[in-house]
């Protein structure tokens, strides 16, 4: 039921008020609501199919999906996992345990980097941003055992009371895993000082948002010289097999310390690192209690009040190895050709509209214009599901006479191997980043290609018993949004053919960057009840909201059945959310999202519709004045 006369003052709440009194957040999830609640029937969809596949009540012809139901009924057999509790860990432990010194770990990186295992100058095979038909070597940084470097400054609220549960975590699982308190305790401190020495030559969230900056260019012979105790051109080479000309690095400052990070005085404490993560990630396929426990720190931060019940983690586990395989199947079952032929033409006419929006733009050039046209002619539409299965799920067949550790482990390597064979190789652009079965969409700038998987084109955001302007606010703005990203502050860097490369008139770019200024100003500081956010980290997102909820808005207005109240209230709808007061604590900190209610709420105000639709005035809490409105697209 919508609150009509409250829209004036909190058009979230008019839509979502009564709803919020009587959501419940599951138990074993952070937050539910809006793309939550399509993620939970998806997840009850499925669980129960599969389940059917286990008993043998459903068959399939589909020899990928049968070799999923092998992995999941192994993972499911938590009476092998209970039985087996930590033994199938200790060839991953030996290994680390053994290490005599650094070039002993040296001689043994690659394997232990075929195993999944980190190291402290990660490399990853990725198109190259400036010429996209072909792989770059690209090196990044090793993840934090916090959430981002501020939670290394001192006196920051959270960071005692997480590393306190971080502590209590590592010591249980090292005595599950049967070594003694003492070595358990001085690994773990030694784990924790090497972790926090990577935190000052570390960039945080705000910084990483900008993505063009993670394109630094080095030649190999320079990028092998960012470290005396540690050959890094030769683990390059071993890894991509050939000797690159290059390597794209992703944090410099991190790398011209990486001497002083990892060298023979520093082993000790690194080894302790790499044996304490390991520690944690491997738990994740032992037995059910230690399972559950390796589960504590990241319940910590999210603030789910208990783990996920042992068959939805193996749910989880066994999809998550098969995502392309469920999601192909998900979309065959459950998403029609009509919708997704209805969806495909919602976004041809949203381009249009962009199309039209840059034809009448009046700070353009018609230079900068001609161009932006030409990216939105060039932009790849998929909807719904790919056309055919990645060969990565091909070569993955279950050993079903050895445990599950032996059988992920095998899967890490084959997707290691073909994931570093890619180098040299012409970009394989039909690839997908989501399953069709993910409730999300995302543009990638790269590929100049927005991608709609299955799972998202149902309601509240898409159905075909819904009208075109509840459409329209609903998946309408979603597609809308992700147009908008091929001209947000980090998508505007990008050409049609997805290179890296500048192709505004200096006027324009200089225009541009002060509406981005605008939409940052706009939201900055404002107050949430975890926080105020962060206007820089979320500017990205805010104007792709503001593109695609402006667009959408333009769209629905052509058709006959036009009615902006439908449409205003379903885009309030889709952003309705109940979480954790921990889990928006870290997002402030971390997303590159504005908080949900202000997705909501803020953006509408930007729009003379909103105001004309709901007769607001500067009497009402929803009203912003004229001057202080951001428009960009």
């Amino acid at each position: 039921m919508v609150n009509n006369e409250l829209i004036k003052d909190d058009l979230y709440m008019a839509v979502n008020g009564d709803w919020l009194k009587t959501a419940k957040i599951p138990a074993d999830k952070a937050a539910t609501g809006g793309f939550y609640d399509l993620a939970d029937d998806i997840e009850k969809t499925l669980m129960e199919d599969f389940a059917n596949f286990m008993t043998g009540e459903a068959t399939s012809d589909d020899r990928y999906l049968n070799e999923f139901i092998k992995y999941y009924r192994l993972v499911s057999n938590f009476e092998k996992r209970n039985a087996d509790g930590f033994k199938p860990a200790k060839q991953y432990f030996d290994k680390i345990t053994s290490l005599k010194d650094i070039n002993d770990w040296q001689e043994k990186l690659y394997d232990l980097t075929m195993m999944g295992l980190p190291n402290p100058f990660p490399l990853y095979v990725e198109p190259d941003m400036k010429d996209t038909q072909h792989y770059a070597l690209y090196a990044s940084v090793p993840s934090l055992i916090l959430p981002d470097k501020t939670y290394y400054e001192e006196n920051h609220p959270q960071a005692e009371a997480l590393l306190s549960v971080y502590r209590q975590m590592v010591l249980a699982l090292f005595e599950r895993a049967g070594y003694d308190n003492d070595f358990a305790q001085a690994t773990l401190e030694k784990a924790l000082t090497f972790d926090k020495s990577l935190a000052p030559v570390q960039k945080d969230s705000t910084e990483r948002a900008d993505y063009a900056k993670s394109y630094n260019k080095y030649s190999f012979e320079d990028y092998t010289a960012f470290s005396k105790s540690v050959d890094l051109g030769a683990f390059a080479k071993k890894l991509i097999g050939q000797t690159p000309d290059q390597v794209i690095v992703d944090e410099p400052k991190y790398y011209e310390a990486l001497e002083t990070l990892i060298n023979p005085d520093t082993f000790e404490n690194f080894k302790s690192w790499l044996l304490v993560k390991t520690l944690i990630s491997v738990s994740t396929l032992l037995d059910d209690d230690t399972r559950v426990l390796a589960g504590t720190y990241s319940r910590a931060l999210s603030g789910s009040k208990e783990a996920m019940k042992a068959q939805k983690a193996a749910f989880y586990l066994a999809t998550g190895q098969f995502s392309q395989v469920v999601g192909l199947y998900y979309a065959h079952k459950y998403f029609g050709a009509k919708a997704k032929a209805d969806v495909h033409h919602m976004v041809e006419k949203m381009i249009d509209v962009y199309k039209n929006r840059l034809a009448s733009n009046d700070w353009l050039s018609d230079d900068t214009r001609q161009k932006a046209i030409v990216k939105l002619n060039t932009l790849g539409i998929n909807v719904g599901y790919p056309d055919k299965l990645d060969p990565l799920y091909t070569k993955f067949v279950i050993d079903e006479d050895a445990d599950l550790v032996t059988n992920d482990l095998n899967f890490t390597q084959i997707s290691l191997k073909e994931h570093y064979d890619r180098w040299g190789k012409d970009v394989d652009r039909s690839r997908w980043e989501m399953p069709a079965h993910m409730v999300n969409a995302y543009y990638n700038p790269s590929f100049n290609i927005i991608v709609f998987p299955a799972a998202i084109l149902q309601a509240p955001f898409y159905s075909l018993d819904q009208s075109s302007s509840e459409n329209f606010g609903g998946i309408g703005a979603v597609i809308a949004h992700e147009i908008s990203h091929a001209f947000d502050n980090n998508g505007a860097q990008f050409d049609e053919f997805g290179n890296l490369h500048n192709w505004w008139t200096d006027e324009d770019l200089k225009h541009f960057q002060g509406l981005a200024q605008d939409m940052i100003a706009e939201f900055d500081g404002l107050e949430t009840e975890a926080g105020k956010v962060n206007g820089k980290l979320v500017v990205s997102e805010n104007i792709a909201d503001a593109g695609g909820l402006s667009c959408a808005l333009e769209a629905a207005k052509s058709e006959p059945d036009v009615d902006l109240k439908a449409f205003f209230i379903n885009w309030a709808r889709i952003w309705r959310m109940k979480s954790s007061i921990e889990r928006q604590k870290l997002l402030l900190s971390i997303d590159v999202h504005a908080p949900h209610i202000l997705r909501a709420n803020v953006q509408p105000k930007n729009l003379a519709d909103f105001y004309t639709t709901f007769e607001i005035t500067s009497d009402d809490k929803m009203y912003l004045a004229p001057e202080k409105r951001v428009n960009i697209w």
